[in-house]
Order: C-alpha cells, then structure tokens, then sequence
C-alpha cells in the first residue's frame, strides 16, 4: 500500500510545483493572475538566498510497486516579522491535488509548517484563504486558526507592479 511523505522541494521539484500553482489558481478562478515560471521558481526558492521555501506532498509507491514517487501536493511558505510579536512564518499558498484530498495530506503539510516554525522560533502561523473556500475555512479552524477577519476585522491589500513603480517614483 501507498504512503504518503511530506519533504523539503527539492529544485528538480520546480516542474510538478508550477503544474500544482496552476492548478489552484484554476480551482480559485484566478489563473489569469499566474505570471510565474518554473525558472523564476528555481532562482528564487533555491539560490544562495531564497525567498521562499516550499515543501511537497509525495505519494511513495509500496515496495513491488512499479511506479516511483509521485508529487501531489505542495506548501509554499516563508518567515515575516511582527512589530508585536516578532518572527512568523507565512503559508503563501498550500495545495492538494483533487483526487488526494480528503486523506489528511493537507493537515500534514500544516503539521509541518507548524514544527519548522517552531523550530526556528515563531510565535505565529499566518495564512490567508478566499472566503467562499468554506472547507479549507473550517479545516484551518478545526486544527486551531483564528479568523481574523472575524475576530479583529483585518482586511489585507496589496499593491501590484504599476503600483509599486508609481509610489517608488
């Protein structure tokens, strides 16, 4: 029988990665909004540097079985700070792909985010969710995440490249 491991991406994981960030921006209807490229993943989440981490969901096939491991599943997530709290860790995006969830993949690349967040010394575990995505909203909170939209009334904005061109002068 099948197992399902949770590893640090590796570069040569960049592929199956970019194939799983257009998947979700599918699911999310926002696939127009998807400008990046297996190259800029690789220079940005691997380099001397990098500005994100990432790990994968990895069905590993039972001894016997003829296929190798297969990627189905990704967290992307990188360290922010608080004024108030200190160091973070922010889950940019986490992904299941549709015919695996439902198994606890997901919970389980949470899991992990949450011991490398610990580990290097976190005091908070930020995400955000769209929020007609009522089932991975309810996921968040069973496992013990705070609204807080709900709670405080926090709305996030952002600023896009024009933008940003137009306020850097």
């Amino acid at each position: 029988m099948a197992s399902t491991r949770i590893r640090e991406a590796r570069e040569t994981d960049c592929g199956d990665i970019l194939r799983m960030i257009r998947e979700l921006a599918e699911y999310e209807k926002l696939s127009h909004q998807v400008k990046i490229s297996e190259e800029a993943l690789r220079a940005d989440g691997f380099g001397e540097n990098p500005f994100f981490h990432c790990l994968v969901a990895e069905i590993v096939p039972a001894p016997g079985e003829l296929q190798g491991p297969s990627v189905v599943g990704f967290g992307l997530y990188y360290f922010i700070y608080s004024t108030w709290t200190g160091r973070n860790v922010y889950l940019e995006d986490i992904y299941v792909m549709p015919q695996y969830r439902g198994k606890g993949i997901g919970t389980k690349i949470i899991k992990k985010v949450a011991e490398i967040a610990l580990h290097k010394g976190c005091s908070q575990f930020r995400l955000a969710v769209l929020d007609w995505n009522k089932k991975a909203i309810d996921l968040y909170k069973s496992l013990g995440a705070q609204d807080l939209t709900e709670a405080e009334g926090w709305r996030f904005f952002r600023f896009e490249q024009e933008a940003v061109k137009k306020l850097a002068g």
